[in-house]
């Protein structure tokens, strides 16, 4: 997968796409048994290895 691109104006915090991602993807994880991949760190995947 790509880098996510910026949205809107360049200061606008919490605005690039992997940020609106990943607020969908925390929002998903609190209730679906169907877990969705946030970041390296809380999904865990680092400690995996």
């Amino acid at each position: 997968m790509g880098q996510p691109k910026k949205q809107s104006s360049p200061r606008k915090t919490g605005l690039r796409r992997s940020h609106l991602r990943l607020t969908l993807a925390r929002r998903v994880n609190a209730t679906s048994p169907v877990k969705a991949t946030t970041t390296r760190r809380e999904t865990g995947k680092a400690a995996a290895k």
